[in-house]
């Protein structure tokens, strides 16, 4: 399994998710994002026999990493769909959620999947391979303004304009269907880094693909509805856009800067969480010199009130 993903920031995480204080008998936990089952396992190994632990995921691949354990349930499906899920298999309440949000390592270097502009590969970067729309669709359906949109959104691209402009035109003649291809369009846009560039180019059309923001907005919703009084959601995000919707959240109960008040200046905006932490923890140099792509790793833990 850590071939698959070695898990990021583990053992913090896992304490901070079985330190929470609802006041339930038998507990019940979810693993959001199963991936290569790291964090799972760990959090089976401090769990009573009567706890419970439900993990999401949505990609078939990860299905090959299944724990075999009686309170253990994995279900292949988007965590965005939390809410029906537990319904589903009668979990009314739950006591703590982690979500390591983003890539696994597994998704990055398999070739196939065309997560990486490392490799050559048709532009697909679909987490869930059941969906229709792949990079390439967004490529060649997208209008110049959308593709603008995603890149400076998404990626935070400076010249995406003048980047979405080229792939329209590059279009016309033939659609953008490789990594290669993709590269040599932007190729004359690069400035400064061209890893970090091609990263966020890439960034932007998998946030897009796999519409997670938007999953990770019901996460943050429907997940604080199904924690117990108490309870712990642990959130590890990896750019500056999930992270900041992450902190907003737990702060505000909203994703905005501040939360809504009245004429005269009183909160009217439910905030059912708060941050257990006044900044997000990161890995330590230990773990970023075993696992560089822990670098941009961000954890926040919010408590539901």
């Amino acid at each position: 399994m850590s071939i698959y993903h070695q898990p990021v920031l583990l053992r913090t995480a896992i304490q901070y998710l079985l330190e929470n204080e609802t006041d339930t008998m038998s507990k019940a936990y979810v693993d959001a994002t199963f991936g290569g089952g790291g964090h799972s396992l760990e959090m089976l190994k401090g769990l009573k026999n009567s706890d419970q632990l439900i993990a999401f995921d949505k990609d078939d691949d990860a299905l090959n990493n299944q724990i075999t354990d009686e309170r253990f349930t994995l279900i292949n499906a988007d965590f965005k769909y939390i809410k029906k899920y537990m319904k589903m298999h009668k979990v009314q309440n739950v006591d703590a959620i982690l979500a390591d949000i983003g890539v696994s390592s597994f998704q990055f270097d398999t070739a196939a999947r065309g997560f990486s502009f490392r490799y050559d590969a048709p532009l697909d970067m679909r987490m869930d391979q059941s969906q229709g729309k792949t990079a390439a669709d967004v490529l060649l359906t997208y209008s110049e303004e959308q593709l603008k949109t995603v890149l400076e959104q998404y990626g935070e691209i400076t010249n995406a304009a003048a980047v979405a402009n080229d792939i329209v035109k590059t279009r016309r003649g033939k659609p953008i269907e490789s990594i290669e291809e993709l590269k040599m369009v932007l190729e004359k846009h690069v400035y400064s880094k061209p890893e970090k560039y091609l990263a966020c180019v890439f960034q932007a059309l998998r946030i897009e693909v796999n519409g997670e923001l938007d999953a990770l907005k019901q996460l943050l919703y429907d997940g604080t509805e199904l924690l117990n009084k108490g309870g712990r959601m642990v959130i590890i995000c990896y750019h500056s856009l999930e992270d900041r919707m992450v902190k907003q959240f737990f702060k505000n109960g909203c994703f905005d800067d501040e939360p809504a008040k009245d004429e005269f200046g009183n909160i009217t905006q439910n905030i059912p969480m708060k941050p257990l932490l006044a900044k997000a923890i990161t890995p330590d140099a230990i773990e970023l010199k075993s696992n560089p792509r822990s670098r941009s790793a961000k954890m926040r833990i919010g408590v539901k009130k």
